[in-house]
């Protein structure tokens, strides 16, 4: 099996998703709003 090595843009980028990600559910906390996912195929939509 072949190992993956990830660049550090790649890395980046994906520290700041997450970043973006735990913001959104922060924002969706405070402002007490539904948080829209796909879960198997099919749109749900989550208090936060």
């Amino acid at each position: 099996m072949k190992e993956y090595k990830r660049t550090e843009q790649q890395e980046k980028i994906l520290a700041g998703m997450e970043l973006v990600y735990e913001r959104l559910i922060a924002f969706k906390k405070k402002m007490n709003s539904e948080l829209v996912i796909l879960k198997d195929n099919k749109i749900v939509r989550v208090k936060p």
